[in-house]
Order: structure tokens, then sequence, then C-alpha cells
């Protein structure tokens, strides 16, 4: 490590950011290749994510078999599975109560799935964003028992729904609770609540999504099954078929990929890679995608647009689009949705530019602002959480993008995303305690909070001062930390294949970054609205590299004057007319000083 203690001496990068060059134990590493056979800089990428010699194997190739958890550990679980199967057997009126985002729609899919391989159908029912908020309400739950719902199950919301739980038991309607989100020790009695965040499980699987909770829900259910020796004509349903929307849930919820979250998504790439979703395959078609086979092709290709209904149009599109099996149908709700994502970028660009613009006058008359709060009417509540996020990637500070106007009424509605080591929900929590918002709260990397409008200008310096006490922190997550250094002429397909074995890559499992020194950016042009292709070569080779969202931002401006940099990205492979080449993803740049 250079004096100064960053790597390259960079303090300050374009992307104000400070580098660092993760500390290994090098006789480990070398161990590690020993034992494996492996290049050193592999045996560095699994040292630095803790796999130990004899864990290496299984870390290589997670198999659902050594991972899946037992059902029976989770509190309720079995409960549910036989009220559930009683259902079915019963032929009564069930209906699955959706989150209207890619968790809650793989994990009704999953369930009006396994009713359909019993041969009964179930009912669906999303609440919309704008009209109704978040999860079950007591309206919600008297229009479904009017519609003659004998049973509703809810999927990825409902644990903290104590109002609306309430109003089901007064009115006679059983409900069941799939969740995993964090809840209070205290709720009204169900017919079954299955979370493994509630506090008196002890399953140890609260870092699953709830399309995850799902998925093991079904094998037990397939268990309860072969213990009343049951089963539908065409024998009990094979889970395996249905691993793809499990991973999909999974990878878009953000889950932390390590063990059984691991395996579900290492195995269910492979299924959805076999095209057996009508409705993921008309998605991907209209994508303009070929072989679904990546997580960057389920995160961020088919995600944003299974989440678009939710956010800007038809809350209930995803998911009838994930448990459709008719071709004709599953087209025509994908090309709503692509037309939606669409729709959503859009809405989204023109929010972005103005908080963008917004943020940089409170950088310009506070440098060392410790929170940015913007705002504007009309804002769309789909995307401001969107907005909330790229801004603070961008500027490394806690933001809260708020909207009002039109869809949210005159109430205020707003959209938090932190960085590292700054709880913004406890921040926001507080605030409400103190009546700087009407409410609010959420948990340490996102939150979200309603206020009047007028309150907005106080509560931002309240907030500016709150946070002031997390200086250290927000320092501390301006740190990008490389895994390794690598040299241009080591950027090869071959290469890349070697780090993908270490995939899949996701929340709690990131792509490793790699640093290269003194590149000379020969070329540079503008790509779509606002990306960057550029060359970069050096005296080992050449590399080719793109620069998301850079345009109009200091980075982008620096490259596209050239000159010498250091580099710091993600390895990537791009296959055209059958030729595969490596590109390096840039992440940030800093000068080079010759």
């Amino acid at each position: 490590m250079p004096d100064g203690g960053h790597l390259f001496n960079v303090g300050q990068s374009l992307g104000d950011r400070y580098w660092s060059l993760a500390e290994v134990d090098d006789n480990k590493v070398r161990q590690l290749s020993l034992s494996l056979g492996t290049p050193d800089f592999i045996s560095r990428l699994l040292f630095l994510r803790g796999v130990q010699p004899g864990e290496a194997p299984g870390f290589l190739a997670p198999k659902l078999r050594d991972t899946f958890p037992d059902p029976s550990t989770f509190r309720d679980m079995e409960k549910a599975a036989g009220l559930i199967l009683d259902a079915i057997a019963d032929g009564r009126n069930v209906t699955v109560f959706a989150d209207y985002d890619v968790d809650g729609g793989t994990s009704s899919a999953l369930l009006a799935r396994y009713f359909r391989a019993w041969g009964r159908e179930l009912g669906l029912y999303v609440p919309d964003r704008l009209t109704e908020g978040y999860g079950p309400s007591p309206a919600a739950f008297r229009y479904l028992k009017e519609q003659g719902a004998d049973l509703v199950i809810t999927v990825d919301c409902g644990a903290a729904a104590t109002e609306a739980l309430e109003e089901a038991n007064r009115i006679g309607l059983p409900v069941i609770v799939i969740d995993h989100h964090l809840m209070g020790h205290e709720w009204p009695e169900v017919a079954a609540l299955v979370n493994p965040n509630r506090p008196d499980d002890t399953s140890g699987y609260g870092h699953l999504a709830a399309a995850g909770v799902v998925y093991v829900m079904l094998a037990a259910l397939n268990a309860e099954a072969r213990k009343r020796n049951i089963a539908p004509a065409g024998g009990l349903p094979n889970m395996l078929d249905w691993l793809d929307l499990c991973a999909l849930g999974t990878l878009c919820d953000m889950s932390p990929l390590r063990d059984a979250n691991r395996a579900f998504v290492h195995q269910g790439l492979k299924i959805m890679a076999r095209d057996g979703n009508p409705g993921l395959r008309a998605l991907a078609d209209v994508a303009g995608i070929g072989r679904i086979e990546s997580v960057y092709h389920a995160t961020f290709v088919l995600g944003p647009r299974l989440n678009a209904g939710g956010r800007v149009g038809d809350p209930w599109l995803a998911a009838k689009l994930l448990a459709t099996d008719d071709r004709q149908e599953a087209i025509e709700l994908a090309e709503r949705l692509h037309g939606l994502n669409d729709e959503r970028k859009a809405v989204e660009a023109h929010i972005l530019e103005i908080a963008t613009a917004q943020a940089e006058r409170q950088l310009e008359q506070d440098p060392d602002r410790h929170a940015l709060v913007v705002s504007g009417e009309d804002w769309h509540p789909g995307v401001i959480g969107i907005v909330a996020g790229r801004i603070k990637d961008r500027f490394h500070r806690p933001t809260i993008v708020i909207g009002w106007g039109r869809e949210l009424g005159p109430v205020a509605k707003g959209s938090a995303r932190s960085v590292r080591g700054v709880n913004i929900g406890d921040a926001i929590a507080q605030a409400a305690r103190e009546g700087h918002v009407l409410s609010g709260g959420g948990h340490a990397m996102a939150g979200g909070l309603s206020l009047e409008p007028e309150q907005i200008e106080p509560f931002s310096n309240w907030l500016n001062a709150h946070l002031s006490a997390f200086s250290d922190e927000r320092h501390a997550a301006r740190e990008l930390k490389v895994d390794a250094l690598l040299d241009a002429g080591a950027i090869s397909p071959e290469t890349f294949d070697l780090i993908a074995q270490l995939g899949p890559f996701g929340q709690g499992a990131p792509e490793p970054y790699f640093a290269l020194t003194d590149m000379e950016i020969t070329h540079a042009r503008p790509i779509g609205a606002n990306h960057l292709r550029l060359t970069a070569e050096s005296t080992t080779g050449r590399v080719e590299v793109l620069s998301w969202r850079s345009v109009g931002t200091p980075l982008g401006d620096a490259l596209q004057a050239r000159g010498r940099f250091h580099l710091v990205g993600r390895l990537k492979c791009d296959e055209w007319n059958g030729r595969r080449r490596a590109q390096l993803e840039l992440v940030d740049a800093a000068p080079s000083v010759v």
C-alpha cells in the first residue's frame, strides 16, 4: 500500500471516493491455491469471501440438498401447510394477497402454480401503490370476504398489518401470513404466521426473501401430502420446475446470497435458462434478450419490467404474467409491462435531472452537508425510491426524495436511501417521534415518511444536524475497496470465466472490483442516453471500457477529455456474432500522475 494508506494514492477520485486494496493472508491464499489448483488471484477472491479450503467445493458448486432449510424449524410452517392442503382438498375459495414488487409477484406465482397442479385456481389480489399503499388493509379484507374468499394467504406482506388482521378476525376471514419483514413482538390472532423474522422463530433463515419462504412452504406442502398419502392425478408437483421464480424473487429483493439463497440462485438460473415459464420468456423477448441465464438478466432486465406495473401502472400485471401458462396472454402482459417500464424510465429520468440539480446546489452551499433532501410537486411516488438511490450512489450521502400533489395528494411522501453505517430508518423514526414529520420509519439502508410540504425545509435542516454525529461513518462510506490488481493484458474471456465460477454475485456477494493502473484513454464516445464506451491502453494491453450514466458528470467529463487514469471496475464478457470479448465495466477512475 502506498504512503498515505490509499491505493495508487487516490484519496479523492472523480467519483469522490478514496481507494483501498483489500488485505489478505498470503499464506492462506497460497494454501487455497495448492488445495484447489486455482490461480492466486482466484484464491485471493475466495479468501476475501471467507471461504476456507474445505468449504471451497461447496461454495463453487452449491447444491440444494446441502443447504435447503428444514421446513419444520419455521414457526407455524407445518400448521400453515396443513391448513392450505385442507383448503385445496376441500375445494375452498383461496386468495393470495401479494405485494406489488417482484418478490411478491414471484411468491404469488409459486402458490398459484402449486394450486394449479392440484387442479385448483388461486385467487389474486394486489394492492395499488397509490390508493392503498403497502400491504393489506381492512377495506381489502372486507372486499375479499364479500367476494367469497374462504381463506387469504398474504405473501411478502402482512406481518405488521395489525389493523387489517384485526378486521379479518372481526369479519371471520381466516388469514395465513407468509412474510419475511421485521415485525413487532405482538400481533393479532391469525390462522398461521410464517415469518423467519418473527421474534419467536429460531430457524435462522431471516435472510430469505419472501419467495424463498414460500418455496420452503411448497416443500412443507408436499411433505404434508405424503403424510396424508394424497396427491393430484399427475403426482406431487416437482418444485424444481419453479426454482426460477424463487431465484428471481431472491435476486430482485436484494437478499444476501449465502447458504440457501446462494443455492436457490445458482440452481434457479439454470432452470430459468430452460425457458419453462412462458411469462419470463415473453418478457425476455420484448426486452430483446435471448437465453435468460445471468444475474444481470434477472435483476436488471426482467426485474425492472416486472416492477414497472407496481410503480406506474397496473400492480397485478407481474403476478399474472409469472403465473400464466398461456403463451398469448404472456405476450400481451409482457408487452404492457415493457411499455410501462419505458414510461417509468422517462418519468425517472425527468425527476432525476431536477433532483440532481437540487442536490448539487445544496452541496455548493454546504460541501460538508451530511444528508440530501430534495423535493418536487407531482413527483411520481413509484420512482422516488429509485431516484433516491441514484443520488445516494453519486454523492455518497443519505438521500431523501419527496413528492406531493396529483397522485400523492396534499400530504408529501418521501423515500430514503442511506450509506453504510448511517441508519436512516432510525433517524426518520426519531423525526416522527419529535414531530418533524407526520410518520415514518424503515431500516438501516432505506426508509419512508409522510409530512406536510411546509415541513420539508425544517425537516431537512433537522436531519442534516442530526446526522452530523455520523461524519466518520459517512467518510467510511466513501471508501472503494478493491479486491485485486489486474494487468490489462490479463483481461480476457478466459479470465472472466474463472471469476464467474465464484458467482452468482449479488447482495452480500458482490462482484469483485479490479484496479488497473496508469491506463491511457485513447477513444471515448457516448452511447445510448448518457453512457460512454471507452478504449483504454497500457504497455501490456488494450481494454474496452463501459461507463454507465456518466455523461454530464465529473467522471464522464474527465474521461471524454482523455488522458491517463487509474481505473476500477468489474470484469464483463460480451458476445456478438459468436465472438466473445472481455470488457471492464467502470466503477470509478482517478487521474494518473506520472
